[in-house]
């Protein structure tokens, strides 16, 4: 009898829990809607301060967002701990050094989402299985960098080749998990694509917009397909 209701008292408790988390993602979209509602308005400023909650917002769904939610992985905590350092650095990203204090922190987010992706989410069996998605990844990259870089201040073009291969590593094993993890590599990458259009000096209408939506439904979809990968 005891355990009977030791037991009923845990799955009733799973069950309040699964239905709180929603609390975390809903306060990303409410911050998401607001920062993009910013950046039409004016992409610099004071009305773009929520902006370094954005990641925090997920990464307290990561942790709490699901019934009988195992510990999410570090990898995927730590990367999302960079982009928050990386959001608040490229607030001042017309100064050359928080551009770079920015890049670093997202090349921490790059190489953490590799690592965790390489190994527990299966990307690097999943390329075995299809080489072709690593080899269009990196010739991707290549074909950028070769068109963008004339255009870049000399002093840019080292780190920007190097944070842009580690993107591009990240989007090949992303490739190899697939799935919702796939697409928010590619949405991911598609954003820093046009960042670096527009260092290059090639801005368009609405750029600004664009490079943060893409940007926040990368996160959500890698945030979100690596959880339920790791539930699965």
């Amino acid at each position: 009898m005891e355990t009977t209701k030791a037991g009923t008292a845990r799955r009733f408790g799973q069950g309040r829990r699964s239905r709180r988390p929603g609390g975390p993602l809903a306060a990303f979209v409410a911050l998401s809607a607001a920062d993009l509602y910013a950046t039409v308005k004016a992409p610099r400023g004071p009305a773009r301060a929520g902006k370094p909650l954005l990641m925090p917002a997920l990464a307290a769904h990561a942790r709490y967002g699901g019934p009988a939610a195992r510990r999410p992985d570090g990898a995927l905590l730590a990367g999302l701990a960079c982009a928050t350092a990386g959001d608040t650095a490229l607030l001042w990203d017309r100064h050359e050094r928080a551009l770079l204090a920015g890049m670093a922190a997202f090349l921490g987010t790059q190489v953490s989402y590799t690592a965790g992706m390489a190994g527990r989410l299966g990307g690097v069996r999943g390329l075995r299985a299809r080489p072709r998605r690593a080899v269009a990844a990196f010739a991707g990259w290549a074909a950028v960098n070769a068109a963008l870089a004339p255009a870049l201040e000399r002093r840019l073009r080292l780190p920007v080749a190097g944070y842009s291969l580690a993107l591009a590593t990240m989007g090949a094993v992303a490739l190899g998990v697939g799935g919702k993890v796939a697409a928010g590599a590619v949405s991911f990458v598609a954003s820093d694509a046009l960042i670096g259009l527009q260092q290059a000096g090639r801005s368009f209408p609405s750029q600004e917009t664009l490079i943060m939506a893409g940007y926040l439904l990368g996160q959500y979809l890698l945030t979100t397909g690596w959880l339920e990968r790791q539930r699965a």
